[in-house]
Parts: C-alpha cells; sequence; structure tokens
C-alpha cells in the first residue's frame, strides 16, 4: 500500500514538473494558426531577424572556434601555476547577469570606452552596430564552447597522441589528425551549445548593440520589440527558436550517444 502510494505521489510530481516545463510552448503553437505562420514568417522584419540572428550566430561561433579551441586544449593537457584562476576568468560570463555583460561590454567599447576610445579616435564604430551583435555572443557563448571542449580533449588518450609522436609526427600533425577526429562529437558539441547560445542571446545584445531592425534586431530582440505591436509575428518567432531549440538538443544527444 505505502509503496503503491510513493509509486502516485512519484508520478504525479514527475507529471506536473513536465507540465509546468512543456505547457507554455504548447500555448505558443496553439495561438497561431499554420497560415498566420507562414504569413508572419515572410514578413520582411521577421525574416531580416531570423538571417541576421543566423549570420551573426555563425560568425561568433567561428571567432569561438579559433580562439576557444586553443585554450581548450592546453587547460585539458597541461598544468601550469594559475590555471585554475584562468578558468575561472573564462567560466565567469557563465554565471553574470546578461545586464552586467552587456553594460561591461558597453563600458569598453563604448565611444568613451578602454578601447572604443581608442577605436573612435581613428574612426571606427563598434557599439550598435552588428558587429557589436557578434561580441555580445561571443561574450556570453565561448565560455560555454570552452568548456565543452575541454572535456572533449581530456577524454582523448594520450597513448594514440604518444604513438603519432612516435611515429614522427609533430605536435600540430598530432592535434590535428589524431587528436581532433578523437574528440569530434564533444566539439561539435560544444561548437553547437555556442551557436544555440548566441542565438538565443538578449541581453546583453540589446544593451551593447540596441535594437535596430535590420542591423541589430535579431530574432530575441524582435519577439521583444514585436511583442506590443505584432503578438502573431512575436510568436511565429518564438516558434522558430523552439524548433532550432528542439533540432539542437536531438544532435548534441546523438553525439553524446556515440561519444559514449
Amino acid at each position: 500500500m505505502k509503496t503503491t502510494i510513493a509509486i502516485i505521489i512519484f508520478a504525479l510530481i514527475i507529471i506536473i514538473t513536465i507540465l509546468f516545463f512543456t505547457l507554455p510552448l504548447f500555448s505558443l503553437l496553439l495561438r497561431i494558426s499554420p497560415e498566420d505562420f507562414i504569413a508572419a514568417i515572410l514578413d520582411p522584419d521577421v525574416n531580416n531577424a531570423i538571417m541576421l540572428s543566423l549570420i551573426t550566430a555563425a560568425m561568433a561561433t567561428t571567432i569561438i572556434v579559433l580562439l576557444g579551441t586553443p585554450i581548450a586544449y592546453l587547460n585539458a593537457r597541461y598544468e601550469y601555476r594559475g590555471r585554475n584562476f584562468v578558468e575561472t576568468l573564462l567560466d565567469l560570463p557563465i554565471v553574470l547577469p546578461p545586464s552586467v555583460a552587456g553594460l561591461a561590454l558597453l563600458v569598453l567599447f563604448g565611444r568613451r570606452g578602454l578601447i572604443g576610445g581608442f577605436l573612435n579616435d581613428i574612426g571606427i564604430t563598434i557599439i550598435f552596430t552588428t558587429f557589436a551583435v557578434v561580441l555580445a555572443q561571443v561574450f556570453v557563448a565561448g565560455p560555454l564552447y570552452i568548456r565543452q571542449a575541454k572535456t572533449a580533449f581530456a577524454m582523448v588518450d594520450r597513448v594514440y597522441e604518444n604513438a603519432a609522436r612516435t611515429l614522427g609526427a609533430g605536435p600540430f600533425v598530432t592535434f590535428v589528425k589524431v587528436t581532433i577526429p578523437l574528440a569530434w562529437t564533444g566539439l561539435v558539441s560544444g561548437v553547437i551549445l555556442g551557436f544555440a547560445r548566441g542565438i538565443g542571446e538578449f541581453g546583453a545584445t540589446i544593451m551593447v548593440a540596441g535594437n535596430l531592425p535590420g542591423k541589430t534586431q535579431t530574432m530575441p530582440l524582435a519577439i521583444y520589440g514585436m511583442m506590443q505591436s505584432d503578438l502573431t509575428a512575436s510568436i511565429a518567432l518564438s516558434i522558430v527558436l523552439i524548433a532550432m531549440s528542439c533540432i539542437i538538443l536531438i544532435i548534441i544527444r546523438i553525439l553524446s550517444g556515440r561519444s559514449s
């Protein structure tokens, strides 16, 4: 009897929890018809927001991979003084409120900022440009990729790397032809996580880049901006982001299964 009651309580907790996290998402799907969804997606402002999000997230992810991969490998393979401190600094953007991240970037790259002031003197403006969107996405998404890449490199058995070195391969060749192929599932997962985090960034982006249609208005910003004037377009963009998130989660789970 007690076991049956415990099972019922446990099942109710699971059902309530699942409904809490899924009902809001399903409510969006029920609020818009397929015809209205297609019409909203074809709207120029909505289309521009989608394209801008994809382009800036792809650019940010490329920068993250180029800069983050060597750091992740270094932290995974070598012990050096201050490594824990470096890793703490790299992880800091993960726990920072987005508004703080945006304000920090604004102070740094603003026209009177530490770097922005110098750039402004030579005629280069970063704030409230498309590049500012990319900067915000790199700042918030970079640590996620670095953490995942570090884990992927740490799981590679050094026996294979040592064997390659014994056979005459240099450090770079070993890294490219041995380490990267063995760690590729984890690295791809990190890339996807970074891309997803970048495409969904809102707080830092709106502070450092503004909400300019066709220039800095990504999908999250468009959802916020259109919520009061065009709720249908806002819901349509939300559904697009939900679909992207589902696809990303499925890909990551597939890659995790292969890695295991």
